[in-house]
């Protein structure tokens, strides 16, 4: 949530009763906002010793004054589990097809040994690797975070989306309260790709990455997260999550990560509660016009 704070975005926290959250408030047009809760709430169902009926009751109520209290058109939630899901959707809590977090994504057991994890690998992204090993890709930690930049500014114009601020990459790099750590691919001395990836606990989050379609016949991606998977895995981590597939929006990144034989992981998806229905209507109107 420090994160957050210092891209200039309030944050708040709601803890009783066997639910915590944290909340992030996202400004929109017209001094009107919306609420977020990343992977949650979190409802420990054990500790509603009343039933959580009135936990969940009380807990909505919250954020429904918190969100006429800073002008809040609705409330977006992501939970991790169905049951939370189920909970949320008991209080009319409506299904989005909006994600900001991909409900979707796989997961590489990085307590498998090197063989396993090869063995597990589609038969082509066991070639590719060896295919950049032959090619001289070199793979390494980087603090270039000028060069990631400048590598995802052609990536995002090649595949048609918008990219962060340079100012929010560099943030992501530097921030004390996070642990990132970026890697590069590279061709005599170029940088071909590169990825940027957060540890939390005994994760590793894949969270973003850019290439030189130029140079895609280096296959120098495959060189760059075999090298992190065998990195992760001998700095201890047990996970590698490779962060949203969906094979309608994403069809060759999706093929990419299904490519290295993880876990395939689907969550609950998102759920929007609506503070003020009329601008939630135009909300919807405006963003499928857009």
């Amino acid at each position: 949530m420090e994160f957050q704070e210092s891209l200039g975005r309030e944050v708040f926290e709601y803890d009783k009763e066997g639910i915590s959250a944290k909340i992030i408030k996202y400004r929109l047009p017209f001094k009107k906002s919306y609420l977020y809760i990343p992977h949650g709430p979190v409802m420990d169902f054990n500790a509603m010793t009343g039933g959580l009926k009135n936990p969940v009751s009380n807990f909505v109520a919250w954020l429904k004054d918190l969100g006429k209290e800073h002008k809040s058109i609705f409330v977006k939630a992501e939970p991790l589990i169905d049951s939370v899901a189920q909970a949320l959707a008991g209080k009319k809590w409506k299904r989005s097809k909006k994600e900001i977090q991909p409900s979707k994504t796989v997961v590489v057991d990085l307590s498998k040994s090197e063989d396993e994890l090869l063995g597990a690998m589609h038969h082509k992204t066991r070639y590719n690797i060896g295919v950049a090993d032959r090619r001289g890709v070199l793979v390494n930690d980087s603090g270039d975070v000028e060069s990631f930049v400048k590598l995802m500014k052609k990536t995002a114009k090649r595949d048609k989306f918008n990219p962060h601020p340079a100012e929010y990459y560099k943030k992501l790099c530097d921030f004390d309260g996070l642990k990132t750590k970026l890697y590069v691919a590279e061709h005599e001395g170029r940088p071909t790709a590169m990825a940027l990836v957060l540890i939390n606990r005994d994760t590793g989050y894949y969270l973003h990455g850019a290439s030189d379609h130029d140079s895609r016949s280096l296959m120098a991606p495959y060189a760059l997260h075999w090298h992190i998977i065998k990195q992760l895995k001998a700095e201890g981590l047990s996970r590698y999550d490779l962060w949203g597939v969906s094979a309608n929006k994403w069809p060759g990144v999706t093929r990419f990560k299904l490519g290295w034989g993880g876990l395939s992981v689907e969550y609950p998806g998102s759920f929007d509660l609506p503070i003020s229905r009329f601008w939630y209507l135009l909300y919807k109107i405006a963003r499928n016009i857009l």
